[in-house]
């Protein structure tokens, strides 16, 4: 019991104060739908409990609602895929995960049920997320072959030796949700490009970035300096071909890889990225790109922004220093083409109606560490990563063709 207290306890206090910042109301009401099937009250503030129980992210109210559309999605997918989790498996899933504890299934669904988790609660998370891995894997895994290059290049990575760069072009398209199928499709198209002429061409005729105006094209960039999520999907390319489209906040992203390099220059791995988000009404509107180019010119690092946010509401203003993976898909992309105290205006937020003035402050290195490589564990480390993009991706263009409602 003494295990089981350590484990929940920390996340006791932050359970009332979610409990209490909604009022109360009937456990049995749709909060959402997603193709007509229900998501309750009582399902998000059982997933809400759990994850505050764990001590992870996420249990705010707005995601703990996405993720459970998330999950719909899943499942309607999955069922009409025919794909199920066995019993045997599921117990086999529900041990491995109270195992991270050092409990057993039991002691950990008893640990739950005394802070009022459902057993049910815990069986669904780990019963979506066992037979969507499975899915993922049966329907990507053919597309997903490491090669020993990769292989290569990713231990070089880690080990610092030799450093990689790439030369890309991209194309970030937005979509806003009215638009989000017709830009998925879009994008789809602009994934078969063979020549750099043709992305080009793309680039400037539907690209929001930037570098539109040069047909997408970027200048040599380390690999380290990229999102993680993008680094396996890069390495898999020969030169000249483009990534699958991937579904980042109300755009697409696209890239070519237009040449790609070893160099004598160690590789470089951060620890951390700082940067900072100031948030101007008015999406990508000529006005608001105007006030964004004049705030640009007047600031030269990201203490500045403090004074052109004074008086204004805090939200108006976001800084971070996140380690490279935590950085969403879409602020890292753009991060990796800037150098400090440089802004970017290429993401919105608010289905468009707002523009991010983004800023760059400062990447921290990691210290080098000695390891020793596994090549197994960089392989398999490469293959879920690339199904991880495929999940995501796939999830996005689920969410868009689907009727989803929410009533709050």
């Amino acid at each position: 019991m003494q295990r089981i207290t350590t484990v929940l306890a920390a996340g006791a206090l932050a359970l009332g104060a979610w409990t209490g910042a909604a009022p109360a109301q009937n456990l049995f009401a749709a909060v959402a739908e997603v193709d007509g099937i229900s998501i309750t009250e009582f399902e998000v503030q059982q997933r809400a409990r759990f994850l505050q129980l764990l001590g992870g992210p996420g249990s705010a109210r707005k995601d703990v609602i996405d993720e459970l559309i998330l999950d719909r999605l899943r499942q309607i997918e999955t069922r009409q895929a025919g794909f199920d989790v066995s019993e045997g498996d599921l117990q086999q899933g529900l041990t491995d995960f109270a195992a991270r504890a050092n409990l057993s299934a039991e002691e950990f669904i008893a640990g739950l049920e005394s802070e009022g988790v459902a057993r049910e609660t815990f069986r669904d998370f780990v019963s979506v997320s066992l037979t969507w891995r499975d899915y993922i894997r049966a329907r990507f895994g053919n597309r997903v072959q490491i090669t020993d290059r990769e292989i290569e290049r990713a231990i070089a990575s880690v080990q610092g030796g030799s450093g990689i760069e790439v030369l890309l072009s991209e194309i970030i398209i937005p979509a806003p949700p009215p638009r989000a199928a017709q830009v998925q499709a879009q994008a789809e198209e602009i994934a078969q490009s063979t020549t750099e002429a043709e992305f080009s061409s793309y680039a400037r005729r539907f690209s929001a970035t930037a570098t539109r105006g040069r047909g997408g094209r970027l200048d040599w960039t380390p690999i380290t300096q990229l999102p993680p999520v993008l680094r396996p999907l890069l390495l898999a390319l020969a030169p000249g071909e483009v990534t699958s489209p991937l579904n980042i906040p109300n755009a697409v992203a696209l890239f070519q890889l237009r040449d790609i390099r070893e160099t004598e220059a160690p590789t470089r791995s951060f620890a951390a990225i700082e940067y900072a988000a100031y948030y101007i009404p008015g999406g990508r509107t000529p006005e608001a790109l105007g006030r964004a180019r004049a705030i640009s010119a007047s600031i030269d690092r990201c203490d500045d922004l403090y004074g052109v946010a004074q008086g204004q509401p805090e939200n108006v203003l976001e800084r971070g220093s996140l380690p490279p993976g935590e950085i969403p898909d879409d602020i890292a992309i753009e991060l990796a083409k800037l150098d400090p105290g440089e802004t970017s205006t290429a993401l919105t937020r608010a289905n468009g109606q707002t523009l991010v003035l983004l800023m760059l402050c400062g990447r921290t290195p990691e210290l080098p560490e000695d390891q020793e490589i596994d090549r197994n564990s960089i392989s398999n480390q490469l293959r879920n990563q690339r199904l991880s993009a495929f999940s995501d991706n796939l999830l996005e263009q689920l969410r868009a063709e689907t009727d989803i409602r929410i009533f709050e």
